[in-house]
Order: structure tokens, then sequence, then C-alpha cells
């Protein structure tokens, strides 16, 4: 139940002098024409805007704590605390996780039809090519069907202007973009659940991420202090984009970074855990946040849609809280 901004202001033993309620109603009405919001009236939130704009996430948990507390951010740390557990591939494929067994395998889907694409092009240009007249016909398609070990060279010196090349050309699957936006809202979604603030996000080409600062457990990953605790928490919200994939599509593309993420975190552990343990951490974690997404599927569209619109991160927020 949302309190309204005027009952924050008043105080609990208003004072009886006529003369300081009157001196005080007109600080309310600014009050609230400056701070209440339309997704939510009667409730400021430029405390919390501020704490966002500021990239600051302590303000930013700090704001939604009270946000919370008001009855307004009533899913922002909503979800408590569950250990590990030894978890099966069954269980995954149960919850409706496609080729389960496959998951942790990085897909080459993108890749392969890039180069794919790429040899064929030139290929078949190279044989038209053979076709004109005189020394054209000769020399041409040399220079076309060039073209492939240029592109494999450049991936060799460059690999990073190679994997731009293919992230312009994934665009091309229609699949794409509804994939970057499902897989970017699950770990901003998840994240919010468990209470870990986010600051900002991109569904950019190249440039995808939700940021997750959070001032003290960087503190404990740059010092390798991670606790159990802590330990599965990460791990549930990098493993909610591959969770995502895996619940709508059969093949997962986006999870090579997500893995490479869990990876750095296990590795800032304490204690550590062998191999066995971290395969079964990342089977539970995609299970645990699987099965996050499934309970809040509206609310986890919803914010898909307000991201694909390049929303704020206070209105995605907004689109959270007020998903049915």
């Amino acid at each position: 139940m949302a309190i309204s901004l005027p009952s924050l202001l008043t105080p609990q033993n208003p004072s009886p002098s006529p003369l300081k309620s009157h001196r005080r109603s007109p600080v309310i009405n600014r009050k609230w024409r400056i701070g209440a919001s339309s997704a939510a009236p009667g409730v400021d939130l430029g405390t919390l805007e501020a704490a966002i704009a500021k990239k600051d996430s302590d303000a930013v948990k700090g704001a939604l704590d009270q946000l919370g507390e008001i009855g307004w951010a009533k899913k922002w740390s909503s979800q408590p605390y569950v250990s590990r557990r030894m978890t099966t591939l069954r269980e995954l494929t149960s919850l409706g996780i496609k080729n389960a067994e496959n998951l942790a395998i990085p897909s080459v889907r993108n890749d392969a039809a890039f180069l794919f694409t790429v040899v064929g092009t030139t290929g078949f240009l190279g044989v038209l090519a053979g076709q004109l007249p005189g020394d054209w016909g000769f020399f041409v398609p040399y220079l076309v069907g060039s073209i492939s070990l240029v592109v494999l060279a450049v991936g060799s010196v460059s690999p990073g202007l190679l994997q731009a090349a293919i992230g312009g050309f994934s665009t091309f699957f229609p699949d794409y973009q509804e994939r970057i936006a499902r897989h970017e809202a699950a770990h901003f979604l998840v994240a919010y659940l468990t209470g870990l603030p986010i600051l900002g996000y991109s569904l950019d080409i190249g440039k995808e991420h939700v940021n997750l600062i959070d001032d003290r457990l960087q503190k404990l990953i740059y010092s390798g202090q991670l606790d159990a605790k802590e330990l599965d928490r990460l791990a549930v919200v990098s493993m909610a984009g591959l969770a995502a994939e895996g619940l709508k599509y059969d093949k997962v593309v986006g999870q090579s970074a997500d893995l490479f993420s869990l990876q750095r975190f296990i590795n800032r552990s304490k204690p550590p855990i062998g191999k066995e343990q971290q395969q079964n951490l990342t089977r539970w974690a995609v299970l645990f946040g699987a099965s996050l997404l499934k309970t809040n599927a509206t609310t986890h569209e919803a914010l898909m849609a307000a991201m694909s619109k390049k929303a704020s991160v206070l209105e995605c927020i907004k689109a959270i809280e007020s998903a049915s």
C-alpha cells in the first residue's frame, strides 16, 4: 500500500499553532509537484532518480529500501536467500529449459553463419568473375577469392574487429534483438529481485550489458573474499540471461560472457570450490534464475518492452513495480 507524500512530510506531533501549519502547507505542495511520479502518485522518486544519476549504488539501495518500507518497491529485494543444492540436468529440463545438456557450450551460430556467408558469397562471385573476357576473367576471381583470406587474417591479428563484424552481421537474424532484450532484462530483473542495485544498461550491439555495481561486493571481489552466500546470489544473476534464453529458444547464443563472469566470481570466492561444485553451482544458478523468471514472467515481459524502448533505469524500475 503506497503512502502519500504529504503524510510522510507531516510531523507525528503537529503543532497546534495555526501559523506553523500555514507555513508548512506551501512546502508540502511544492514537494508534491516536484517529487510525485505519474506512475506512482503520491510517492517521491526524486531521491532514487538522483542516486541513479550519480551512479551511487549505496544511495540507490537506500532509496529503494525506503520505497520498499512505504509499500511502493514491493519487488525490490523480495527474493529471500536460498542456498545452493545439488541440481540435475533433469530438473532443468522439467522446468522448461531446452537442451539443458548444451547450455554451457559456447554457441558458434553467429560466427559460422558469418564465415559461411563470406566464403559462399566470395566463391559465387569468383565463379561469375571467371566469365569475364580476357585477363579480367583470370585476375578478378583471385582478387575476390582473397577476401576470405583477408577476413581470416584480420580475425587472427585483431579478433575484436572480426567480432564487431560478426555482431553487426548477427542483426540479420530475426530473433537477434529480441534475444538481447530478453537476455539483458533477465539480468536486470533477477538482480532487482535479489537486492542488487542497477545503475545502467545497454542493448547496443557489442555493448550489451547491465551495470550491477555494488561497492561492498566490488571490494569483496577485488580482495577475493566472496563468501558462499554472495557467490550464490551473483551466480543466479550471472546465469539469468542464459536461463531466459534457455526457456525460450532451442539454442542459447549469449552465454559466453555470462559464463566468464561466473568463473571470475568463483575464482574470487573463499573457500575455493572444486570443479564438480562449480558445475553444480552453474546448474543450480540456471535453475533458480529460470524459476524466478517463470514466476515473474509478466514482469519480465514488461521490463523487456521498456528496455527495448531504451527507457531509463528509473522507468525500468517503474515497469517492474507496476507489472501485475
